[in-house]
């Protein structure tokens, strides 16, 4: 095999006893994980808000975003349950371009991932010990949830990983809820086998031991459009696109049926300030459809402080480097008029 082996990866149990959560933090963790399952589950009418930036690449940037968030979380609280977006590993088309702050610690700097799952931990638990919200984090690597296991309150299983059978098998041992994206071909059977799989019980191989899970009763679809044979992007958050998935998802029998919309992606065509004219669609489908409402309880936005997006070796404060996002005064507009139509 031509591998070149550089260092060994530290095992969980060592990065956490290098970098433990703070006191207090986990019984936070447990009470905010309870208000988020309770949407998912029907008992509670709050919406959701997955949303912060595309990738976060600066510890520095990303805290400061998300304090701000917290603010106004205790603004809408009555209404809204905001999870903020800490996405530290990134999937890549074609291969090339910023994999995430796990491969690379300082997005300037050569890889380092050893130093790059200290980097995300750390992080993770800045973050929340600021602004006592725990974050959402992408799943591009099923191995390396056991490092942030302790402080994540949502999953994202993005659309080139969705068919794979590891994805599927590893949230069917998680107890928070997992989203699953459409995959980029947007078959939408592919996504409700994807989540069909997730919530029955499996048993497999996993970091060195043979496991066996119950199933993930809060596993639910993620619709990010998706993108033709000839490149083009197809949204799927319309309202006669919302309704006919909701009537199959619906035919499946599956626990706890929600959508929750991504109003970036192929649904925008990467075009972030198209977002804010998504999100308006998608509310205003909810109040003209029973069924929508009952089944799409969130939305996923890709924010952060600057709009738009620069390239890697650029280093503007609190702007993307991977996909463009809506600044910071665009997102709380729009966080405030989605919480007066929730």
């Amino acid at each position: 095999m031509s591998f070149n082996k550089i260092q060994p990866i530290p095992d969980v149990e060592t990065i956490i006893r290098e970098i433990p959560l703070p006191a207090g933090l986990g019984q936070e963790k447990i009470k905010r994980d309870r208000v988020i399952a309770d949407v998912f589950k029907g008992h509670n009418d709050k919406f959701i808000l997955i949303i912060g930036p595309c990738s976060a690449h600066d510890e520095d940037a990303v805290c400061d975003y998300i304090g701000r968030l917290a603010k106004v979380q205790e603004q809408v609280k009555d209404r809204l349950v905001l999870i903020p977006r800490i996405y530290t590993n990134k999937p890549r088309t074609t291969g090339e371009g910023y994999k995430g702050m796990l491969h690379q610690p300082d997005h300037q700097k050569e890889p380092n991932m050893v130093e790059g799952l200290k980097a995300i931990r750390r992080m993770h638990i800045r973050a929340f010990s600021e602004s006592h919200i725990p974050a959402a984090d992408e799943m591009l690597y099923p191995g390396n949830y056991p490092y942030l296991e302790d402080l994540l309150s949502y999953v994202a299983i993005g659309a080139r990983s969705v068919e794979n059978q590891l994805h599927r098998l590893t949230v069917s041992g998680l107890d928070i809820p997992v989203g699953m994206k459409n995959p980029t071909s947007g078959d939408p059977e592919v996504l409700l086998n994807s989540i069909q799989a997730a919530q029955l019980p499996h048993g497999f191989s996993y970091n060195g031991w043979e496991v066996s899970t119950t199933g993930n009763p809060l596993i639910h679809a993620v619709l990010r459009g998706a993108v033709n044979q000839h490149g083009e992007s197809i949204p799927n958050y319309h309202y006669e696109d919302l309704v006919n998935f909701a009537e199959s998802y619906l035919d499946r029998n599956l626990q706890n049926p929600t959508v929750i919309v991504d109003t970036n992606h192929a649904n925008s065509n990467k075009k972030y300030a198209e977002q804010p004219r998504i999100a308006m669609e998608v509310m205003h489908s909810r109040k003209h459809s029973e069924l929508l409402k009952s089944l799409v309880k969130g939305l996923m936005i890709e924010s952060f402080i600057v709009d738009g997006a620069q390239k890697a070796f650029e280093n503007e404060y609190g702007k993307s480097i991977t996909d463009p996002c809506l600044g910071w005064e665009k997102s709380e507009k729009l966080i405030r008029q989605i919480a007066d139509m929730a």
